[in-house]
C-alpha cells in the first residue's frame, strides 16, 4: 500500500509516528512523510493526484496538518482518523458540547474568546480547572482555587484564542489513560498535570467494565479509530477530561506494530467508527448546544451508564 504520513514539526523525533512509519516500510509499504510545518504545500497539487490509499495525520492542535487532511478528505481520499472526527476533539469546547449532548461523562464546561470574561463564573463553581481549547501535552493548564486566584492567572492567558473552564473534579491525583488500537483497550495510571508528583511512574493497569464501556462510547460519539482518553476516578464515578487522536500509546505492548495494522485495515476498508457516526448522529460533528452546558457530574455519569445498558 501506498500511504501519506503528515508529521508536524513537534513530532518530527518522536517514537510515535515514526517507529509505526518503520514498521510500515519493514512490512513492504510504500509511506511517505510530509512535513506541513516546514514545507510549502501546492494544496491543489499535493491533494489531486489520489496516489495514496490513505492518509495520516500526527499533528498539535492548530496545526497545519489538519487542513492538508481535510482537503485530502474534500477529495475523496481516506484519512486517518477521519478529519470530520479529528476536529470534534481537537476543539476541546466543541468536544465537550457534542460529549455531554451525546451522554458522555463529562464536566461541565464554559468556554470564553477573552480571559476576563473567566470572571462571569459562579464563584461556587471553583476549584476551576482552566485551558486553552486547542492545547495539548498538558500545556497552559491551571488549577484555580478561588476568583481572586482568578485575577493573578488571567494575564497569561491573554495569548489564547478560546479557553475553557471545568469544575475541578476531585481525585487522588492520578489520570487513567485508555487508549484503542485497532478495535482494543489499554489502560495506564500516570500522574496528573495538575499534581505533578515524579514518584509516580505511568504504568499499565487493569481496565474495569465501567471504564471500557465509556472508552467504547468516546469512540462511536466522536467517530474515532485510534483515540486515547483521560479518565478521572471522580466521588461519582468515572469523568472525561479529555479525547486525543492519534495519541503516543505509550505503554501498549507492541504499539508500534498494533497502529500499523490498524492503519492499514482502515486504509482497506475506511473508517467505520466515522461511518456509524454520520448514519446515526448526523449533527455529531456540527455544534449541538451552546455553550456553556451545566449538569451535574453525577447527572452525566447516571446518562452514561443508561446508555451504555
Amino acid at each position: 500500500m501506498r500511504l501519506c504520513f503528515l508529521v508536524e514539526e513537534h513530532y518530527r523525533h518522536d517514537g510515535m509516528p515514526n517507529e509505526v512509519i518503520r514498521q510500515l516500510t519493514a512490512w513492504g509499504h510504500h509511506v511517505d512523510v510530509v512535513r506541513p510545518g516546514g514545507s510549502l504545500l501546492r494544496m491543489t497539487e499535493v491533494v489531486a493526484s489520489g496516489t495514496h490509499d490513505a492518509w495520516v495525520l500526527k499533528t498539535v492542535s492548530g496545526g497545519p496538518g489538519l487542513t492538508l487532511l481535510e482537503a485530502a478528505a474534500a477529495a475523496g481520499m481516506t484519512t486517518v482518523n477521519d478529519a470530520r472526527s479529528i476536529r470534534g476533539v481537537r476543539d476541546k469546547a466543541l468536544a465537550a458540547a457534542i460529549g455531554r449532548t451525546r451522554g458522555l461523562p463529562m464536566p461541565p464546561t464554559y468556554a470564553v474568546a477573552q480571559p476576563e470574561l473567566l470572571r462571569e463564573i459562579p464563584a461556587a463553581q471553583y476549584p476551576l480547572v482552566v485551558k486553552p481549547a486547542d492545547g495539548s501535552s498538558g500545556r497552559a493548564v491551571h488549577l484555580v482555587s478561588s476568583p481572586a486566584e482568578l485575577e493573578a492567572v488571567l494575564p497569561g492567558l491573554a495569548g489564547e484564542h478560546m479557553l475553557i473552564a471545568q469544575p475541578y473534579v476531585p481525585n487522588s491525583g492520578t489520570d487513567i489513560k485508555v487508549y484503542a488500537v485497532g478495535g482494543e483497550l489499554f489502560a495506564t495510571e500516570r500522574c496528573s498535570p495538575l499534581h505533578p508528583d515524579p514518584a509516580v511512574r505511568e504504568r499499565r493497569v487493569p481496565l474495569s467494565a465501567e471504564v471500557a464501556a465509556i472508552a467504547a462510547q468516546v469512540g462511536a460519539v466522536y467517530g474515532l479509530d485510534l483515540y486515547g482518553l483521560d479518565v478521572l476516578l471522580g466521588p461519582d464515578g468515572p469523568v472525561v477530561v479529555d479525547v486525543n487522536d492519534f495519541p503516543s500509546f505509550r505503554q501498549v505492548p507492541d504499539a508500534a506494530a498494533r497502529v500499523a495494522r490498524a492503519v492499514l485495515g482502515l486504509a482497506r476498508t475506511g473508517s467505520p467508527a466515522a461511518a456509524a457516526a454520520a448514519v446515526c448522529h448526523p449533527r455529531a460533528h456540527g455544534l449541538p448546544v451552546s455553550i456553556p452546558v451545566q449538569a451535574s457530574a453525577a447527572q452525566a455519569s447516571a446518562r452514561a451508564g443508561e446508555a451504555a445498558l
